[in-house]
């Protein structure tokens, strides 16, 4: 992996690499070259932590320790105890939706925005394999069945964000904003006292100019949506958030939504679980007070 690439961009500097099959930006606020240099190294390389720790395409990392134990109890470091204290909150606090034993849905679907066709033996057989509440968790030691698999792509990415801007604004004391993907955190205003500019894109036109523009200090947005994560069946468009009882993409889910946090971690679980309440979506984000764009 190459160093990321630095453009001076008004009074500060945008680095750019690619990580978790994203392409990330970090706007960091500093004059010079070489602490810009600097500072997005730090970025890169937590990224790619992150990324080669609990990837679930690679066979040497804690993943895939757990996924080859058998069914034996397996004691985890504390960082990934903390992935899983996460995720079983979540799991409950969403009856059961958000669950992080679902990722075997993916033998069933690839969302490439091709005409899908799903085959429902292979979709029972999957659903077979799916349920938190069939692992054995107590802090520490993890028990996953036979045939199961753990997937953190619905926390991974927005924790790396957070990660990224904590190591990048303690080491530099400088104002930052992490993009990886989309999902983003700034860790406050430029020195100038003027936020970050963020736009929030329309997910029929994606890449295009977008329509909405808010104005971060300090604070997060994450998104999740069907833009680029798609199947179509039987003339209907289907996005890639899966309902975990069904199997299938989750029915009457927004194109989009973007949620307003005070870290990605947080912005990106409400806007996943919103997008699994299906056309409820908006009424579950008003009910909780959160600024939010559903679309």
């Amino acid at each position: 992996m190459g160093a990321p690439v630095l453009v001076r961009k008004d009074d500060g500097w945008v680095a750019r690499f690619t990580a978790m099959a994203s392409p990330c930006e970090v706007l960091l606020d500093v004059d010079r070259l070489g602490e810009a240099s600097v500072l997005a190294r730090v970025a890169q390389e937590e990224a790619l932590r992150i990324e080669r720790k609990f990837s679930r395409y690679r066979t040497d990392n804690v993943l895939a320790r757990i996924h080859e134990a058998a069914g034996k109890p397996q004691r985890v470091d504390e960082e990934t105890a903390r992935l899983l204290d996460y995720a079983a909150t979540c799991h409950a606090s969403s009856g059961g939706l958000f669950d992080i034993t679902s990722g075997v849905l993916r033998r069933a679907w690839t969302f490439d925005g091709r005409e899908a066709a799903p085959d429902e033996t292979v979709i029972r057989a999957a659903l077979s394999h799916v349920g938190w509440r069939r692992v054995g968790w107590d802090g520490r030691l993890l028990t996953l069945p036979v045939g199961m698999q753990i997937d953190f792509g619905g926390i991974a990415k927005e924790y790396a964000v957070d990660r990224a801007v904590a190591l990048v604004s303690g080491h530099g004391r400088c104002a930052c904003l992490v993009d990886f993907g989309g999902d983003l955190h700034a860790s406050g205003a430029r020195r100038s006292g003027a936020p970050w500019g963020v736009g929030v894109e329309d997910p029929e036109q994606p890449g295009a100019a977008a329509p909405h523009r808010v104005e971060l200090g300090q604070g997060a947005l994450a998104t999740t949506g069907d833009a680029r994560r798609f199947v179509t069946w039987r003339g209907e468009r289907l996005g890639h958030v899966l309902d975990p009882r069904t199997g299938w993409p989750v029915a009457g889910a927004p194109r989009s939504v973007t949620v307003l946090g005070a870290t990605c971690a947080e912005a990106g679980m409400l806007a996943t679980l919103a997008c699994l309440q299906g056309p409820n979506a908006r009424a579950y984000l008003e009910e909780r007070g959160v600024t939010a764009w559903v679309v």
